[in-house]
């Protein structure tokens, strides 16, 4: 078994408070990632982390971009366990999309019109949530619980997911540093007494 993590995000941003305002939701950003340290993270989002409207494809991470700028981010994160075969479709529909990501659009107009639970797809273009639930549909992972007009709130219910992290981003990275150096601190005693 592999595992991928959705996170789910608020930033703060003047969009981001608007959106909450109107939805009433936590969350208003998801996001995919292909490790537990989320170093691999990707959505639709801001291409500049100064400029709300033009957005696309992105890698994010806690050290650069929207999520550097806006440091007090909120998130949580759900570990889903898939197959080696959802595994490797996932990675490699985030690598096509990555590949082509001149191609594709922010769904801007989707995105307001998910706030009235409308819907409104054209061809390569996204909104966040709509690439997330694209890239675990293309994988053959169940969405058969999540609605049509997904919103990030939404994947608090997918099937199968546990929640591992509830706080704020640069938190999550101290936490990660922790467990990292406990490990690391573990492995040498351990080694030392076996000598």
């Amino acid at each position: 078994m592999e595992k991928i993590y959705i996170v789910l995000a608020h930033t703060g941003t003047l969009l981001s408070r608007i959106i909450k305002m109107k939805t009433g939701a936590e969350y208003t950003h998801s996001s995919i990632a292909l490790d537990e340290d989320l170093k691999k993270m990707y959505s639709f989002g801001r291409k500049n982390p100064y400029i709300a409207f033009i957005g696309g494809f992105v890698k994010e991470g806690a050290d650069f971009g929207t999520f550097k700028r806006f440091y007090n981010t909120e998130i949580s994160v759900y570990e889903l366990e898939v197959s080696e075969e959802q595994y490797k479709k996932v990675c490699e529909t985030i690598e096509y999309v990555k590949n082509h990501k001149d191609e594709y659009r922010f769904n801007i107009l989707g995105l307001f019109l998910a706030g009235f639970n409308k819907k409104r797809k054209l061809p390569k273009t996204y909104y966040c949530a709509e690439f997330v639930k694209a890239v675990l549909e293309k994988s053959n992972i169940d969405t058969s619980g999540l609605p049509e007009v997904i919103k990030p709130e939404h994947f608090k219910y997918i099937k199968n997911s546990k929640l591992i992290y509830k706080g704020l981003l640069k938190e999550y990275k101290k936490k990660n540093k922790f467990m990292d150096n406990l490990l690391e601190f573990m492995l040498s005693k351990k080694a030392s007494n076996i000598k």
